[in-house]
């Protein structure tokens, strides 16, 4: 049977938990040990006590007023919110590269796909930064927590139509996703559930001067429903509760857990089991993902490699690897290249997210991270393989990009460019081995 070396292990849970490590990380990883690693991971200092989040504050958004009906008015205002939208995407990404505890930014990316919400529908940047930071600040505890969160966030109302839904025309939008993508997953629940739940979740406006939901009594539905076979004058917040707390919606958690951070496709019955006891009655999410960073089946030959990275994977791998911290002008090219790569942050196609696996792995995609690359090796620290003698500049470029080595194909062809450091490290940032998660 295959084994996977201690040093691939800990290469691996880099990548899952983070955006990779560089060889002296995993130097470390691999001496303190698997489990070590793990928490200190888990452990490591958030928030304001890590510089480099310290170091990357949110923007602040100025007010864009209301453009009227006047048309340069309303193109100005146009531009103002593009502007805001690649400014807040530019700053998620260079906190990304800069944060010293990067599982903290991995889990907000995975939140960000989970509760998949579009600033092209939402028009603004203030209500993306504010689910932003909800993602992050919840997204490790009670999942309850974060879905009585979610279901209140101005923009996912926004996004799902909660905004005017009235107990006279309810919309169905937000009641039919939070059940089918959200909490409880396809299967779970029928069609008048999901009919009962839009009544439910009834009577929400959109204070977007102030960036909050107001609750306007009038307009809720407070009539008795039916839901999953319970009846009661549900609200957005018994729906909430009644929901998270189905058996479906614990296996739905930790379904979609384990399909971003291991492997796609159904979760094995003996690992389903063990992460549903770390996820408990009291769905804890930090449990959750402990549970799963050391179970052995994640660490093993059939999850180790199952995963091509994303694209906003791959490019903050790569400037991470590379030392390179975005300024402005970067932060420009980065959102051209992730654009051209199919996945620009606070940009889903769909609420469903993005695809996963071997979507990314298509023949413009890897024209799109060949010229990427090309830009990264102009801009980065090479000095740990120019500086290598030609003859062990492959396995220094290996270390530099935080992989445990390359196939013998691989090799062969690296070895060719030994001579030419910049151009060994952009084929080895477009070789196989780096797309794979």
């Amino acid at each position: 049977m295959a084994t996977v070396s201690a040093r691939a292990q800990v290469a691996h849970l880099l990548r899952r938990a983070g955006f990779g490590g560089r060889g002296e990380e995993l130097d470390a990883a691999e001496k303190a040990g698997y489990e070590a690693t793990v928490a200190s991971l888990l452990g490591a200092p958030q928030g304001a006590a890590d510089a480099g989040v310290a170091a990357t504050p949110p923007p602040v958004f100025p007010v864009i007023a209301p453009p009227g009906r006047d048309v340069t008015a309303r193109k100005q205002a146009n531009r103002e919110r593009a502007q805001q939208a690649a400014q807040l995407a530019g700053w998620w990404l260079t906190r990304m590269v800069r944060a010293n505890a990067p599982l903290v930014e991995k889990r907000t990316w995975f939140w960000h796909g989970h509760w998949a919400t579009s600033i092209q529908k939402v028009r603004s940047a203030p209500l993306m930064l504010a689910q932003n930071q909800t993602l992050r600040a919840l997204g490790g505890g009670d999942f309850a927590t974060l879905a009585h969160a979610m279901v209140g966030d101005p923009a996912l109302a926004v996004w799902l139509d909660e905004i005017g839904s009235t107990k006279r025309a309810p919309n169905e939008n937000l009641a039919r996703e939070l059940m089918e993508l959200f909490t409880l997953g396809v299967g779970h629940y029928t069609e008048s559930d999901v009919r009962a739940a839009a009544r439910a979740l009834t009577g929400w406006r959109l204070d977007r001067a102030g960036g909050r939901l107001l609750f306007v009594p009038a307009a809720h539905d407070d009539t008795p429903k039916t839901i999953l076979g319970q009846t009661a004058d549900f609200d957005s917040v018994s729906l909430v509760d009644l929901l998270v707390g189905q058996p479906a919606s614990h296996a739905w958690v930790v379904t979609r857990m384990w399909n971003r951070w291991a492997a796609p496709g159904p979760v094995p019955a003996e690992v389903m089991a063990r992460l549903r006891t770390a996820y408990g009655a009291g769905r804890d999410l930090t449990a959750l993902l402990h549970a799963l960073l050391l179970d052995p089946v994640f660490r093993g030959p059939t999850v180790v490699g199952a995963l091509a990275k994303q694209p906003v994977e791959y490019v903050v791998g790569a400037l991470r690897a590379l030392g390179i911290t975005p300024d402005d002008a970067d932060q420009a090219i980065l959102l051209g290249t992730l654009r051209r790569l199919g996945q620009v942050p606070f940009e889903p196609p769909n609420v469903g997210g993005w695809p996963s696996g071997d979507a990314w792995l298509t023949a413009a995609a890897a024209q799109a991270r060949l010229d990427f690359a090309r830009w990264a090796v102009t801009k980065g620290d090479l000095g740990a393989v120019s500086s290598a003698p030609a003859a062990s500049r492959v396995d220094a470029t290996a270390r530099l990009l935080g992989l445990d080595g390359w196939s013998d194909r691989t090799r062969a062809a690296l070895q060719e460019a030994a001579g030419r450091p910049a151009t060994l490290v952009a084929l080895a940032l477009a070789a196989p081995e780096y797309a794979v998660n």
